[in-house]
């Protein structure tokens, strides 16, 4: 079992059958409540001055469209054959960046504010940066007011769209595809959207929003991936009218353990299509990803105040929604800093068809303990999850739900985005690039005592001790040095300065 998240469910199968580890069984008088009508939750983010205006605004008018700001009038136009990079080297802060369709096989880094790279489709035909399975990534920006629109990434071994702590992001209407690690991969970013994308083939999550704020990810197909939506160490974020299919995990809100960011909190997961999500997973060996069960459709683990309404979860072999924490996840190591339980989840009405029919030996224990046959299983709860409620649950055949309240709210209407107008860029101070830096790029494969996609920080001081300058070498130029590990991508674009700060901050961090 231990190949799979829940490795931990005998132990608890028989404290439930105790009557001490998930309360009592007994059947309760069903409740029915209207999502019509009724209390709607309020959110968990309070915006002052001009945030809190705008967020009224976009409540009465739908949503805001846009957190990049007003575009800019300066347009360079790359054509076939030209590099993007080079435009980009070239362009000032607040230029349009068009590309016409064609094949550009090359790595862009953006380090400047509001530019926008956007592409050209002409009767179908689109910009494709096509790493040929050589280059690493795509686009890495971590400039402010980044957009990124209109193209098509196919065949990099690390990461299609990946942010390194740029605020006011944009990242539309791409055709991403075996593009490596991530498919897009904002992060340490606030206020973005992500909308309107299709991505699959992907070794870890499709889309992956990273230690970020206020994030809206809406209308993506995401698909044939390990993780298809995943919600990590971030808060404030909402999460609609995505089709989410054949990945091994649909809808993920996860805490992961050893990042500086120890919480996710407050994430709504509603109106979205999550449909046969029974890939086998082909995550790198002994990361977290690795453990999510194939045929997982929602998973919520050690996340707080997560909310899961109005969406379509079918075909999903081993259960529609995981509820879990870190004590009951395989690939988890012990992070004191961590709240490790899932707090305050709410489960909303939801249209859950078809799902548990083959699920694990253990989760069919489980349900033998509230005298069900298994067969079918729309939500599962394995360890603590205190303060959290469920709305007409006569509806799902469920496991371990016996303690949960009903609902004191029936829908999220009143919740309609957590996105802001332009925030402040992110400024980095000397004395904190190194951190900053850490977080920004770093962090999204290195943890501090457990394995995500890099080796750990630990092992990584064990390593180089007092040699700072090590690590700002291999930086720049890495080596595949573990067979077991994917290749790192080289840094080098990060000047020497910053590349020690970095190896500096590494070697001190303590968790």
């Amino acid at each position: 079992m231990k190949k799979g998240l829940l490795f931990g469910l005998l132990a608890a199968v028989v404290a439930f059958g105790a009557g001490a580890y998930f309360g009592r069984s007994t059947k309760q008088d069903v409740v029915i409540s209207s999502s019509t009508s009724g209390a709607s939750y309020g959110g968990g983010f309070k915006a002052a001055g001009d945030a809190a205006e705008a967020l009224k605004t976009a409540a009465a008018s739908g949503a805001l469209k846009s957190v990049a700001g007003p575009a800019p009038t300066n347009v360079v136009v790359v054509k076939n054959g030209e590099s993007i990079q080079a435009a980009v080297k070239a362009a000032p802060a607040g230029t349009i960046i068009r590309v016409m369709p064609g094949t550009y096989h090359e790595t862009v880094y953006i380090d400047k504010d509001d530019i926008r790279i956007i592409g050209v489709i002409e009767e179908g035909r689109r910009a494709m940066l096509d790493g040929q399975k050589k280059l690493n990534d795509a686009i890495l920006y971590s400039g402010n007011n980044f957009v990124a629109e209109n193209l098509e990434i196919r065949n990099y071994k690390g990461n299609g769209i990946m942010g390194q702590a740029g605020n006011n992001f944009e990242i539309r209407n791409n055709v991403i595809a075996d593009a490596g690690v991530y498919g897009i991969f904002p992060q340490l970013g606030q206020n973005g959207i992500v909308e309107h994308n299709v991505v699959s083939g992907i070794a870890d999550a499709a889309i992956y929003i990273g230690m970020s704020d206020n994030i809206h990810v809406a209308h993506n197909d995401v698909f044939d991936s390990v993780a298809g939506i995943e919600i990590e160490n971030s808060r404030h974020c909402i999460v609609e009218h995505n089709y989410v299919h054949n990945n091994s995990g649909g809808l993920l809100a996860f805490v992961t353990p050893g990042l500086p960011i120890k919480t996710t909190i407050d994430v709504i997961l509603r109106n979205n299509f999550v449909v046969g999500n029974n890939h086998a997973n082909f995550g790198a060996p002994g990361s977290t990803v690795a453990g999510i069960p194939a045929g997982t459709g929602v998973l919520v683990m050690a996340a707080d105040d997560v909310v899961i309404e109005g969406n379509i979860i079918s075909d999903n072999k081993v259960a529609g929604i995981i509820i879990t924490d870190h004590a009951n996840a395989a690939n988890i190591t012990v992070d004191p800093e961590s709240e490790p339980n899932s707090d305050r989840v709410s489960i909303l009405d939801n249209v859950m068809l078809r799902n548990g029919y083959d699920t694990i030996k253990e989760v069919k224990a489980l349900m033998l303990t509230e005298g069900k046959r298994g067969g079918a299983l729309d939500i599962v709860r394995v360890g603590p999850s205190p303060g959290s409620c469920i709305i007409n649950r006569h509806q799902y055949v469920t496991a371990g739900l016996g303690d949960f309240a009903e609902c004191a709210f029936t829908n999220t209407a009143a919740t309609s985005t957590y996105l802001l107008p332009p925030v402040p860029p992110r400024v980095i101070k000397p004395d904190e690039r190194g951190k900053v830096v850490f977080l920004g790029i770093c962090s999204g494969c290195h943890i501090y005592n457990g394995r995500m996609i890099g080796p750990p920080v630990q092992v990584i001081q064990a390593l180089y001790l007092d040699n700072p300058q090590g690590i700002a070498d291999y930086i720049a130029k890495p080596v595949k040095k573990r067979p077991d590990y994917p290749e790192m991508p080289p840094q080098d674009y990060l000047d020497p300065q910053t590349r020690l700060a970095v190896a500096k901050y590494m070697l001190d961090v303590k968790n």
